[in-house]
C-alpha cells in the first residue's frame, strides 16, 4: 500500500491548490507528530482545508478534521505572521516533492514551503530567510533553522520540462535495468517507471543498454501522455483489490487493470479515501516514539540495502561486459601500457581519445574508461585484463557483504520493533475509542441523506464536486435538484421518476439547507426539480457556465415555503449505524436533534454533536449544513433497529 506521495502526485495536489489563488488565511492548526492545517477563505467557495498530514501528505481536505483547542508554538507563531495573509500562486520546485505557495501581507511577501521527504517540513520563508520552520535540522549541504538561508535541495532530473534528447542523454547514462534506470536515474519512481514500460511495450527487466531509440521514443510519448493528463486534472483513482484500496493516482493506471478501479473527483479526494482506510487519523500523538524512530531505522536500512545490492549487481555487470569483449579491451590495455612507457601524458591523452570506444583517460591514475556494451567501465592499463576484472569482481562481492551486514541489521531492527508493537495497538485502540467513526460508504463523499422511502441522496460540496454529482451521478431515472439561491449545490435524488411527492419535497428541502440560505438564516425558501435532459453544461450563445453551475431548460417543478431546518440522528443503513443530517420529518423515533441556523452566538456546534452521537468530529463536521447550526430540539430515545431506522 502506498505509504507516502509521489512526484506526480505532487503535481497534481499544485493543480488543485489553483483554486486557493487569491484566498485569506482564517486559521492555523498543529498536532501531534506532523499534523498542520490552514484553514483558508475561499472567496465564493467558504472555508477550505489545506492539510499537511503526517508531514508527508499535502491535500485539501474534504472536510475539517478535529483541531485541538490550545494552539502550539508553531501554530501560534504562524497565526501571528500570516494570519489574514492572502495566498497567491503555488508551483512545484522542479519535479520533487516541494511545493512553494506565495504569501502576500502589508508587511511583505513570504513563501510558504511543504517538504515531503526526508521527514517533511513545513517551512516560512521572506527574502530567501527561514522565518520558521517545523522541524529544524542539518545536512551537509543545508540546514533548515530559523534565520538560515532557505537553500533548495539539490534538484535531479525533472522528466516533465526535458527534451527527448535529454531524456536519452540521461537514461543511457545508467547500466541498470530499463524499471530501475526510470525510476532511480531518471526520477519517476517505481510506480510509473512500471507503467511505462507496459504502456511503451519495453520489458522492464531488459538492460538499458539494450533498449533502442525506438523504445526509447515510445517510453518517452508514454511519459509525455501522462504528463500531459496530470498537469490538465487527469482521471484520479483509487484501485482496489479485495476491496482494499492498493493505490491511487492523478491518472487511469494500467499496471492495475486486474484491480477494481474507482474514479474520484480530485486528487484530493482519493488521498482522503486512503488516509482513512490505513486508519492514519488525527490521534497519531498517541504513536510511540520508539516505534517511530525504529520505523525510520528499518525504512533507511531497507534504503541502504537496496543501494548495495544495485551497485553490487552494476559493478558485476561490468566486470562481466570486459569479458564479454575480451579481445578489444585486451589490445586496449596492452598498447596503452606500452605506450605509457613512451609518451609524454598528453600524447598518450590525444592517441587514446582517438580510439572510438574510449571515453575518457586520465594518466596521473593510470586509468581509462571505456564504453563496453553500453556500460561505461574505468579500467587500470598497467594492469591485465584479468586483473582488471577481478579488481571490479571484488568491489561487487565486497559491496554485496556489506548489503548482507546491513540486511543482518534490519532484521534485527524489525524484530525489535515487532516487540515494541506488542501491547501498543490495544493502547491506541483504547484511546481512541471514545468516538470510534461508524461504516463508510462511497457517496460520503459527498452531502447526503436517505428519503423517507429509502432512496438516496447527494449533493456537492463545492463547484468541483457539483459538476461530479452531475456527470457522474445523474442518470436516466434520477431527478436533478436546486435550491432557488445563488451558489446553492447541485443535488441528485437517486430513482427520482419513482420518487413520492413526499421525497421530492425533502430533497428540495435538503436543496435549501445546504446552500447559503443557511447562512443567511433565512426563515424559508424555495427549490425546485427537473429530468436529467433538462439539464446541461452547454451555455446559450453569449453566455457562459461556470465551474460547479448548470443551465436547466424547461419547466421547473417548484417547492416553495420550505422551513429552514434540518434533523441529525442515529439510523441503520444496510445493516450499520450511520448518523445522517436530512429534513427534519424524516426523524420520529430513536436518538435526534433539530437544528435551525446559528445566531453567531455559540458557533458551529459540531462538536458537541459528535460528543452526543459518539462518533468522531469530522463525521459530524461534513454533513452539517454551512455556517453555524442552533440545537432547537433534542430527543433522545433507544437505539434505532434495522426495521425502524429511517431509510433501512
Amino acid at each position: 500500500m502506498k505509504k507516502e506521495m509521489s512526484s506526480f502526485d505532487v503535481r497534481s495536489i499544485v493543480s488543485e491548490m489553483a483554486s486557493l489563488e487569491g484566498a485569506h488565511i482564517d486559521k492555523i492548526f498543529h498536532w501531534g507528530a506532523g499534523n498542520v492545517l490552514f484553514r483558508l477563505n475561499v472567496q465564493g467557495d467558504g472555508k477550505r482545508e489545506l492539510f499537511f498530514r503526517d508531514k508527508k501528505w499535502l491535500y485539501l481536505a474534504p472536510f475539517r478534521p478535529e483541531t485541538p483547542e490550545t494552539p502550539t508554538s508553531f501554530a501560534t507563531f504562524l497565526r501571528k505572521y500570516i494570519t489574514n495573509a492572502r495566498i497567491g500562486k503555488t508551483v512545484q520546485a522542479g519535479f520533487d516533492r516541494i511545493t512553494v505557495t506565495e504569501i502576500f501581507k502589508s508587511d511583505g511577501e513570504y513563501k510558504l514551503i511543504f517538504e515531503m521527504f526526508g521527514g517533511g517540513n513545513v517551512l516560512l520563508v521572506q527574502d530567501g530567510k527561514i522565518v520558521n520552520c517545523l522541524t529544524h535540522r542539518t545536512w551537509r549541504d543545508r540546514s533548515t533553522r530559523p534565520g538560515e538561508d532557505y537553500v533548495m535541495p539539490k534538484s535531479r532530473f525533472d522528466p516533465i520540462e526535458s527534451p527527448f534528447g535529454e531524456f536519452r542523454e540521461t537514461f543511457r547514462s545508467s547500466g541498470s535495468d530499463t524499471v530501475r534506470t526510470l525510476a532511480t536515474v531518471v526520477n519517476l519512481g517505481g510506480q510509473y517507471s512500471e507503467e511505462i514500460c507496459l504502456r511503451a511495450g519495453v520489458d522492464k527487466n531488459a538492460p538499458s543498454g539494450t533498449v533502442g531509440d525506438e523504445g526509447l521514443s515510445r517510453m518517452y510519448a508514454s511519459l509525455r501522455e501522462i504528463v500531459d493528463s496530470v498537469i490538465q486534472n487527469g482521471e484520479p483513482a483509487v484501485f482496489r483489490k479485495d476491496g482494499k484500496i492498493i493505490d491511487v493516482a492523478p491518472v487511469d493506471m494500467r499496471i492495475y487493470r486486474d484491480a477494481e478501479s474507482e474514479r474520484v473527483g480530485s486528487m484530493s479526494l482519493a488521498i482522503d479515501a486512503l488516509l482513512k482506510e490505513i486508519g492514519q487519523t488525527e490521534e497519531e500523538a498517541y504513536v510511540d516514539p520508539e516505534t517511530e524512530k525504529l520505523k525510520k531505522r528499518i525504512q533507511k536500512q531497507a534504503e541502504t540495502v537496496d543501494e548495495y545490492r544495485m551497485e553490487s549487481e552494476d559493478l558485476k555487470n561490468r566486470a562481466d561486459a570486459v569479458y564479454m569483449d575480451y579481445q578489444r579491451i585486451n589490445e586496449l590495455l596492452t598498447v596503452l601500457g606500452q605506450k605509457s612507457k613512451e609518451l609524454t601524458w598528453e600524447k598518450l591523452a590525444e592517441g587514446a581519445r582517438k580510439i572510438s570506444f574510449v571515453t575518457d583517460i586520465e594518466p596521473p591514475k593510470n586509468t581509462v574508461t571505456a564504453d563496453i556494451s553500453g556500460l561505461k567501465v574505468r579500467l587500470d592499463y598497467t594492469k591485465g585484463i584479468d586483473a582488471n576484472a577481478s579488481l571490479i569482481y571484488q568491489r561487487s562481492k565486497d559491496i554485496a557483504e556489506k548489503a548482507k551486514r546491513a540486511e543482518d541489521a534490519m532484521k534485527e531492527s524489525e524484530a525489535e520493533l515487532e516487540k515494541k508493537q506488542k501491547g501498543i495497538e490495544k493502547a491506541k485502540a483504547a484511546a481512541l475509542g471514545r468516538a470510534q467513526p461508524t461504516k463508510q460508504f462511497w457517496f460520503e463523499r459527498y452531502k447526503w441523506f436517505i428519503t423517507s422511502s429509502g432512496k438516496l441522496v447527494i449533493a456537492g460540496r463545492d463547484a468541483h464536486s457539483n459538476d461530479h454529482v452531475v456527470k457522474k451521478h445523474l442518470k436516466e431515472k434520477d431527478v436533478f435538484v436546486h435550491a432557488d439561491v445563488h451558489g446553492a449545490p447541485s443535488v441528485v435524488l437517486k430513482d427520482g421518476y419513482a420518487a413520492t411527492p413526499d421525497e421530492l419535497r425533502e430533497a428540495c428541502t435538503f436543496a435549501l439547507a445546504q446552500s447559503k440560505a443557511w447562512v443567511a438564516a433565512l426563515p424559508e425558501g424555495a427549490a425546485f426539480w427537473a429530468y436529467p435532459d433538462q439539464v446541461s453544461k452547454t451555455p446559450n450563445p453569449g453566455e457562459f457556465v461556470p465551474r460547479g453551475a448548470f443551465i436547466v431548460r424547461g419547466k421547473r417543478n417548484y417547492e416553495h415555503h420550505l422551513k429552514m431546518e434540518l434533523g441529525i440522528g442515529e439510523i441503520s443503513y444496510q445493516g450499520a449505524r450511520k448518523i445522517m443530517c436530512g429534513p427534519a420529518e424524516l426523524f420520529s423515533g430513536g436518538r435526534y436533534m433539530i437544528l435551525g441556523p446559528g445566531k453567531g452566538k455559540s458557533g458551529r456546534r459540531s462538536g458537541e454533536i459528535a460528543k452526543d452521537f459518539r462518533v468522531p468530529e469530522e463525521e459530524i463536521s461534513r454533513i452539517l449544513p454551512p455556517g453555524d447550526v442552533e440545537i432547537v430540539k433534542r430527543v433522545w430515545g433507544q437505539e434505532p433497529t434495522a426495521d425502524d431506522a429511517a431509510g433501512g
